[in-house]
């Protein structure tokens, strides 16, 4: 990712230039792993930061090297992985991840051959992920340039806060979606900008 012309991009339109020069530089950089991403997406999904990373780090423990390798989730008993304070619903996400990793061997795919329709049609054929994990994956372990989660609290908040929106449900998506225009091909280089951004003073 080019973060400069980015950024240059960006200024061009003036509610999201305020946006950069209030936030610091971000690293932009991927992360390039899916497998592990995912699980920890499933495992910090409907709880605040302190308490996924408390979580996720008995959850690596679980496993030689602090790798969680499908075959050795999917040999834990069930009450093993809810000891360290998974949800049975989520116990069960987790494991529907190493099932799919099994029959898809994730370290082999192209990811870069694939668009980021054709990985979110993909992934979300696993049970528990949907639509907002992939689009977390695509922006943060593949750094695509051009994602923008709509259905993000955080994104629908900052957007409220930066073009003083008042409409709600479907109709604040769809202003949104219209605002976010002139960010092409830039989105999610934006969209990381306002996350940071409005929890700003």
């Amino acid at each position: 990712m080019n973060l400069n012309e980015a950024i240059s991009h960006l200024r061009k339109e003036p509610n999201i230039g305020q946006v950069l020069d209030a936030v610091a530089v971000i690293d932009f950089s991927p992360t390039q792993t899916i497998y592990i991403d995912l699980l920890a997406s499933i495992i910090s999904q409907q709880l605040n930061v302190k308490v996924a990373v408390v979580i996720q780090n008995r959850f690596l423990l679980l496993f030689p090297d602090r790798h969680p390798h499908p075959r050795f989730i999917l040999s834990l008993d069930r009450d093993v992985l809810r000891s360290v304070g998974l949800s049975n619903q989520k116990a069960q996400y987790i494991c529907n991840v190493a099932q799919f990793a099994l029959l898809h061997d994730f370290d082999a795919i192209d990811w870069q051959a694939m668009s980021d329709d054709d990985i979110i049609q993909f992934l979300c054929q696993i049970k528990g992920v949907g639509k907002w994990t992939v689009q977390m994956l695509l922006m943060f372990s593949l750094c695509r340039p051009d994602v923008f989660p709509v259905d993000d609290l955080g994104i629908q908040q900052g957007m409220i806060k930066l073009f003083q929106l008042k409409e709600t449900g479907k109709q604040l998506k769809n202003k949104m979606i219209e605002l976010a225009e002139p960010w092409r091909p830039w989105r999610s280089v934006a969209a990381r900008y306002v996350w940071r951004w409005k929890d700003t003073a």
